[in-house]
């Protein structure tokens, strides 16, 4: 397996599916927005989007299943693609330019390849397994700032889960007072690219999915950053 040129092709096909997601954004009207749960949203674009994925990434690489966020296909193998259509929904839904397209290909648990394709700003981060971290064709590595008080830092706020929320306000007092200051982007993928390119230093959140973190996690590490997950999905990343 060529782990460069398949990486290409996903390439292609995130930016193939964004070009769809941008026009989409023009006219697109808060009337179409469903709701799954509390704060849980979603729109005929991530399913629409993520059938598009589906199809295209099914022709890239036949032998994989799927572990995909609105069940449009849900078939597990050895290789599997694991993609978030459109990462940062809400985001998309409010006109707010951070929402991404994240697609990650495992083996076995192992994560071997990793696309976040952020659609408004047109960036595509990339990296597979030992190849480095790009964006766009240009190679990335984390910041090598060594204090927390010379540190930006990047979270998700608990949208539905409240559950550690005690805890995690106390952790955001502290860096608060600690730091060059916390960012709230909205889309988990984003973030950990934000990471990888060191535009922050850090990237904290509870209650992510695979397709949350799967592309961007790989990103990360191999950009030179240290990744600590816990999901209920085995992945080694």
């Amino acid at each position: 397996m060529d782990l460069h040129i398949i990486t290409q092709e996903v390439i292609d096909c995130a930016k193939t599916v964004g070009e769809f997601i941008r026009n989409e954004r023009k006219t697109f009207s808060y009337s179409n927005v469903e709701v799954k749960g509390l704060n849980d949203l979603v729109s005929y674009v991530d399913k629409t989007s993520e059938k598009l994925l589906v199809e295209k990434l099914s022709l890239i690489f036949q032998e994989a299943g799927f572990i995909v966020e609105e069940n449009t296909k849900s078939e597990i193998k050895d290789y599997n693609w694991i993609v978030d259509p459109l990462d940062g929904t809400t985001n998309f839904i409010h006109g707010i330019p951070c929402y991404a397209i994240s697609i990650a290909l495992e083996y076995k648990g192992e994560i071997m390849i990793g696309v976040v394709y952020e659609v408004a700003q047109n960036e595509c981060f990339w990296a597979y397994k030992d190849g480095g971290a790009f964006l766009n064709e240009n190679k990335i590595s984390v910041s090598d700032r060594k204090k927390l008080s010379d540190s930006l830092i990047a979270t998700g706020f608990p949208i539905y889960n409240f559950s550690r929320l005690d805890n995690y306000i106390q952790t955001l007092t502290y860096l608060m007072k600690n730091t060059h200051g916390i960012r709230r982007i909205g889309a988990a993928a984003a973030d950990l690219c934000y990471l990888a390119c060191g535009r922050v230093d850090a990237f904290f959140e509870y209650n992510l999915n695979p397709w949350d973190v799967a592309a961007g996690a790989l990103i990360v590490k191999e950009a030179g950053g240290t990744v600590v997950i816990q999901i209920t999905t085995k992945l080694v990343i």
